[in-house]
């Protein structure tokens, strides 16, 4: 360690790299970070890994406060397949999926085949009314197709719907059945962590999901996480204030001026860090990346998980509230039915997310359980409960990115570009559309450390000495098949 003034900043303290091997710094220890730390660290690179949290997993926060685990960020796969690039640590691991929809859904991570709906005053809704609606509500997305290929600019889906709502009376509802559209819509954001007003029509239907369908991870993420972190040199609670980006060095200074100088640097951070401008990158971002930073949503959605002593509900995957609006629809995920716990998972996107977390934890707690009474009169109190507050956490300030309206074709494109010796992950850099997903943040990380590996192996003329090795300990074998259950 040394001392070091910099462009007249003293830097209290630097560490350099004591070794031949080229050196690069991942920052953030979300699942992204991991894997290209873990791919760098294979392939005889020295990594550091900086984490600004106290725990590594980022967005994945599976808690053990329950006596077992329970996933507070992801929990889903989404594809539930060999193709998946998660799938060979999952099988190596022996993991189990808990499958809740199949092939065919594209826009929710349930088939919504085994759910109930009620009203706000706690009535049961006809399976028969929740059915027609839910045609109607495909036919009118279908129908926003003929809207989008009429305009050149884009819109808000939201606005596309009315728009198809006014040329088709028939599929209007009235009464109830709106509210249970309002439902549906309120679905619909959810998947994108955004209020339907925000979602661009030109490119929300644009996803490759994966076949196979959504599986919920049983005994939640951590294990994944844990296994893309052994042998690391990690650092927690290192937060990144700085990046130099030199011609041949990289120096990424924490909050306390510590600094660390290597190779090349991976930027695997939330994208809500980069809106938040809470890196101070020298030289500054080239105004191309700044604007790919602003032109890319952000959304935020939240869970309330709540165990009960016993299981008063029935035993279907999904619970609704429908209301005359979709902000203030609310739906439960019944992970009973999953894991055998008895664990309820309020969840709330976009505006009502952001809004809930202006309530303490026991307010919170308190509002969902005034729906659960009214659906369940005979509901217990709830034995323990944990709130989520993704939006306001200062290490992420938010969940995962979506198309805001008016987004340029290429934004992904100057988001993933590196810079010099700057390399980009995370799951807002995704390829094919695979944004907003865990399997889509590990390909990132997977994608960056490539990069990364062959632009210092050329600048250092390492071709001969270094190459790419699978990850240890993974098995690739796909005679291993995945554990896939369905009550």
């Amino acid at each position: 360690m040394e001392n070091l003034i910099e462009n007249g900043t003293f830097i209290s303290q630097v560490e350099r790299p004591n070794s031949s091997l080229p050196t690069v710094i991942v920052i953030g220890g979300g699942i992204s970070g991991l894997a290209a730390a873990r791919r760098l660290h294979d392939a005889s690179f020295k990594v550091i890994l900086l984490e600004s949290r106290d725990r590594l997993g980022g967005r994945i926060h599976t808690d053990h406060s329950f006596g077992y685990p329970v996933d507070l960020g992801a929990s889903w796969l989404h594809g539930v397949c060999n193709e998946n690039p998660l799938a060979p640590l999952i099988r190596g691991l022996g993991l189990k999926l808990y499958r809740t929809s199949g092939d065919n859904s594209v826009l929710y991570d349930h088939d919504l085949e085994s759910y109930t709906l009620f009203d706000k005053e706690g009535h049961k809704i006809p399976q028969q009314m929740v059915i027609e609606v839910g045609d109607a509500f495909k036919r009118i997305l279908d129908e926003t197709e003929k809207v989008r290929d009429e305009h050149t600019d884009d819109m808000s889906v939201l606005q596309a719907i009315w728009i198809v709502l006014d040329r088709h009376p028939e599929l209007r509802q009235e009464g109830l059945a709106y509210e249970v559209l309002q439902w549906y819509i309120c679905r619909m954001e959810a998947w994108f962590a955004a209020d339907a007003d925000m979602i661009s029509l030109k490119s929300w239907d644009q996803e490759q999901v994966l076949s196979g369908g959504h599986g919920l991870m049983v005994q939640g993420y951590d294990p994944i996480i844990k296994a893309l972190a052994k042998d690391i040199d990690i650092r927690l609670n290192h937060r990144v204030a700085k990046i130099s980006n030199g011609p041949n060095k990289v120096m990424v200074t924490v909050e306390d001026g510590t600094g660390f100088i290597a190779d090349a640097a991976i930027i695997t951070v939330p994208l809500g860090i980069l809106k938040a401008n809470l890196i101070h990158f020298e030289p500054k971002l080239p105004q191309w990346k700044v604007d790919a930073i602003s032109d890319l949503g952000f959304g935020s959605e939240n869970k309330i998980a709540m165990q009960f002593d016993r299981v008063f509900w029935p035993d279907v995957e999904l619970l609704g509230v429908v209301a005359p609006t979709s902000y203030a629809c609310g739906y439960f995920l019944n992970l009973h039915k999953a894991t055998g716990h008895p664990v309820l998972v309020y969840m709330a996107a976009g505006r009502f997310a952001c809004d809930l977390e202006k309530l303490s934890d026991e307010s919170a707690a308190n509002f969902v359980m005034l729906q659960l009474k009214k659906m369940f009169p005979n509901a217990t109190e709830p034995v323990q409960y944990l709130v989520t507050r993704w939006g306001t956490d200062p290490n992420s300030l938010g969940c995962y990115s979506y198309d805001l309206v008016g987004k340029p074709g290429d934004s992904y494109e100057r988001l993933r570009a590196p810079l010099g010796n700057l390399f980009f992950g995370g799951e807002a850099v995704s390829m094919e559309d695979h944004q907003g997903s865990v399997h889509g943040a590990y390909s990132a990380g997977i994608m960056a450390a490539e990069n990364c590996q062959g632009h210092i192996l050329e600048r250092l003329g390492y071709f001969d000495k270094l190459q790419l090795v699978p990850s240890r300990g993974e098995i690739h074998d796909a005679a291993f098949p995945l554990q896939i259950s369905r009550m």
